[in-house]
């Protein structure tokens, strides 16, 4: 495996009482693209403001490039090569998509018509040219998430942090957005992502961090982290991953359907109504190879 281009040791953060960060230990390989996952509130996206310098750490160190960089402006780690992308996307409303381009690309270009030329040749990669003098309050939610991704990537980092950048799209623009990150990250930059959407998260990540209650509960491939007992129940509940080894159990005497399951919700509803089903894959959202399994007359499996 490749060297750690960032690593945390035992980074905490609380907010009064709460814990939302506790004594987590990553390191993050060099060249890799790699994924955060956990239910919401588990405190990924504070984890990235403590990686990236918008908040400082209680306790613990965060190395990135061979460099201490705990507590450090995100400006000088942006210099450095550190760069994120934020849930929320506010784009500089009347300038247009090139332009807003060009605020990340003047980071290493202070020339404006460099600036400008940058801001072309990274709207190619992800997407834009064709929309690049179209004003940024024009865009869909789609294109708004590409230039939020643009704008860190014109600012040449050697990491990336991508928190949610497939939140809000519909199936088709998510599969439209998926060869755009891999690209990123076939490029040689390295890639952690935050991510909902498992559909991505088993696409693209070789390696997996779960995160729940501020903790990192799990890690490994997303095979294996799907399959992990602690993570299904962080997902859906203490005792769930008991009952689905039963309800497997009992599948192997049951002929089963498998309609689609497109939703966590519908996932866990399913499950509510079924005899049995997947443990492994019942809990993801949109992945394409979830099924929930509702019990039926007697069928073969698919």
């Amino acid at each position: 495996m490749s060297a750690a281009l960032m690593t945390l040791t035992g980074v905490s953060r609380s907010f009064g009482g709460l814990k939302a960060v506790q004594d987590v230990s990553l390191a993050v390989p060099q060249g890799s693209l790699t994924a955060l996952i956990g239910p919401n509130g588990a405190g990924k996206t504070t984890l990235f403001s403590l990686m990236s310098g918008f908040l400082i750490p209680d306790s613990g160190r965060i190395r990135f490039d061979g460099q201490d960089i705990t507590g450090r402006a995100p400006d000088l780690n942006a210099r450095q090569g550190l760069a994120r992308t934020f849930q929320i996307v506010q784009p500089f409303a009347a300038q247009t998509v090139r332009e807003n381009i060009a605020v990340g690309a003047h980071l290493r270009e202070p020339r404006r018509v460099a600036a400008l030329a940058a801001a072309e040749a990274v709207a190619q990669r992800v997407g834009l040219a064709a929309l690049l003098d179209k004003p940024a309050a024009d865009l869909t939610v789609a294109g708004r998430k590409r230039l939020e991704l643009a704008r860190a990537l014109a600012t040449q980092p050697k990491l990336l942090l991508l928190d949610e950048v497939l939140a809000g799209l519909n199936p088709q623009e998510i599969g439209e957005m998926l060869p755009v990150v891999r690209g990123i990250a076939q490029s040689g930059v390295t890639v952690l992502m935050i991510e909902h959407v498992m559909q991505a998260v088993m696409n693209l990540a070789q390696h997996v961090w779960v995160l729940a209650q501020g903790q990192l509960i799990a890690q490994g491939t997303p095979a294996e982290v799907t399959a992990n007992p602690a993570v299904i129940e962080a997902y859906l509940g203490h005792g769930t991953a008991a009952k689905l080894r039963r309800q497997a159990a009992a599948a192997a005497t049951v002929d089963v359907a498998w309609p689609p399951c497109s939703t966590f919700r519908a996932c866990a509803a399913a499950m509510a109504r079924s005899r049995c089903c997947a443990a492994s894959t019942c809990m993801w959202t949109r992945a394409r190879s979830s099924r929930c399994w509702a019990a039926t007359a007697p069928a073969s499996r698919p």
